[in-house]
């Protein structure tokens, strides 16, 4: 599709982050990644992203995500992380976009998080839609499951309970999955403006996963159509640390986001 005078190609796949985010504004590590991503039709995407986004395609495919893991010791700046309240299981239902300027992001839809304050902090200074829930990650071996039910605000009840095998490491990833997991942005709205956070963090160490069980009505919950039939992708990571960096400014001329 032939892009308008406004709208940058977007910027290659690449599996390690094309900036540096330094100095930060956020640092945290994410552990015991599940990765669920089931196919989906970019016009039913389209409307529940933020303005001056569109959705980010591979061959004419996006994809909604589901992803389950454990968010470690959240901290600001350069202070070391908290390790009781910016520590707890989280379960997010996001969306992959590309903006004005050629970056492509992810769009949460829902958040779900067992610590409250984080969940009021992410609410109120980010207005990310996080909601609190009642978590568990446990693992046996190589099995592990990730179940939530939310709380506030809501729908009350909405849940996941998902299980995963971990199987072989994937030593080549595919164009697919570094599209699906090398993410190096997040697009919002912050107030009413277009909000672009950048992050970085080591390249993704991945392995197949086997889906033992998924119940879930999360991406009902955020607007999305039901899941139709088995993800087109599972994958886990043990994970990696992350960091966050100031939106940047846009250059002269560039329109915005």
């Amino acid at each position: 599709m032939p892009q308008s005078p406004l709208q940058a190609e977007p910027e290659p796949i690449t599996a390690d982050p094309p900036h540096a985010a330094n100095p930060p504004l956020l640092t945290q590590s994410w552990l015991d990644l599940a990765f669920l991503h089931w196919a989906a039709d970019p016009a039913d995407v389209a409307p529940l992203l933020p303005a001056g986004t569109r959705p980010d395609t591979l061959d004419g495919v996006t994809y909604v995500g589901l992803v389950a893991f454990r968010m470690h010791r959240v901290g600001w700046f350069r202070l070391p992380g908290v390790p009781y309240l910016g520590s707890f299981p989280e379960t997010n239902v996001r969306l992959y976009s590309v903006d004005a300027r050629g970056r492509r992001g992810v769009v949460f839809r829902s958040l779900d998080a067992s610590r409250l304050v984080p969940v009021v902090v992410g609410r109120a200074a980010f207005r990310l839609p996080y909601v609190w829930s009642r978590m568990k990650v446990r693992q046996k071996g190589a099995t592990i499951s990730y179940t939530s039910s939310r709380r506030w605000p809501g729908p009350r009840g909405a849940h996941s309970s998902l299980a995963i095998r971990i199987g072989e490491r994937v030593e080549n990833p595919s164009e697919m999955e570094h599209f699906l997991t090398a993410r190096w942005g997040m697009h919002s709205a912050f107030f009413g403006r277009p909000l672009y956070l950048p992050n970085a963090h080591p390249r993704w160490p991945l392995h197949r996963a086997e889906l033992l069980r998924c119940d879930e009505d999360l991406v009902a919950a955020a607007g999305l159509p039901n899941p139709a039939g088995d993800p087109a992708s599972v994958l886990y990571s043990p994970g990696v640390p992350v960091r966050f960096a100031r939106p940047p400014r846009a250059p002269a001329g560039i329109p915005t986001p």
